[in-house]
Formats: C-alpha cells, structure tokens, sequence
C-alpha cells in the first residue's frame, strides 16, 4: 500500500491523529505527512473532518431520518442536475444515489419530526422530477461511520419465562 492510502487509512480511522503520530506510523517524517494532507485537502480528497457524536448523550439530539426518493428523468435532466438541487439545502445530511427499490437517499435532520416533515413536502417533494418521497425516522443508532455505541445497559423489554 503507498503512503496516500495508508494515510487516508489512518485519517479515517482517527482524523485527530497529530502529523508526528501518522508519521511514526507510516515509518516517514513529519514534514513528508503534512505535505501529503495539504495535498490530500488541495486535491478535494479530503473534504472534511468531523467528530462522531452519540447524540443520546447530549440535551440536544436532532431528529434524524432517511427519505427515499424515486425520479423520472427526461432528455435535458440527468441524476447529477436532480442531486445538484439538492444538495445546498442544510438539512440534508447526506444524499446518495443508489441501486434498487428507489434513487435517491436522503438522510435529513432536524429540531422536530415536523421540521423534517415539513422540509419533505415543502422542499424534496416539489422538485419536478421527484415523482415519490418515503421517509423513515431513526429510532436508534447503534453505529455510526464505524464507532459502536455503547449502550446503556438497561433492557426495559419485559422478561417472559414459560
């Protein structure tokens, strides 16, 4: 494996990783990691860093849900024109174009089930070519982008012995 790929390896893994931690580890000095994640962000590689966040620990947990999408394209709009629309809008988290039952996935967040709701109807459901929304509301996360979360242990469901 070259050093891009184990250094996009390492990143993804633990993005806070320092450059003298990457550099130990993919056995080079610092200067020649840092030069590599320059070009990694001029490149568009890397986008972003984010954190990963068990929101049943916080006082603010969003409402999160996925929304399909089925389309019907014509000669003049192609998928990327429909996900170029969509992408400026805040609320979508992430939207990805997939095989199957429907086109599009959407995973959309907000204060309130009728703020995702709302932005559904009002935003996703209006755009011409989207002929068909289905939106599913996360109940529970147990993982995300590869962290478990831990649970809190307690099981509430009500023990039945015959």
């Amino acid at each position: 494996m070259d050093i891009r790929a184990e250094l996009l390896s390492l990143l993804r893994e633990n993005a806070r990783y320092t450059t003298v931690d990457l550099a130990r580890m993919l056995g080079t000095d610092e200067s020649e990691v840092a030069e590599q994640i320059e070009t990694l962000e001029a490149e568009g590689v890397l986008k972003g860093y984010q954190a990963v966040i068990d929101w049943r620990r916080t006082d603010e947990e969003p409402v999160r849900a996925l929304v399909e999408c089925n389309v019907t394209l014509d000669r003049e709009t192609g998928y990327d024109d429909i996900a170029a629309r969509l992408v400026g809008f805040p609320e979508i988290q992430s939207l990805r174009l997939v095989s199957g039952e429907y086109d599009f996935s959407l995973t959309v967040e907000a204060d309130s089930m009728g703020e995702v709701s709302r932005f559904v109807s009002e935003k996703v459901a209006p755009v011409p070519e989207i002929t068909q929304t289905v939106t599913h509301y996360l109940m529970e996360s147990y993982k995300e982008r590869g962290i478990e979360f831990d649970g809190d242990g307690d099981d509430d469901r009500l023990s039945v012995s015959p």
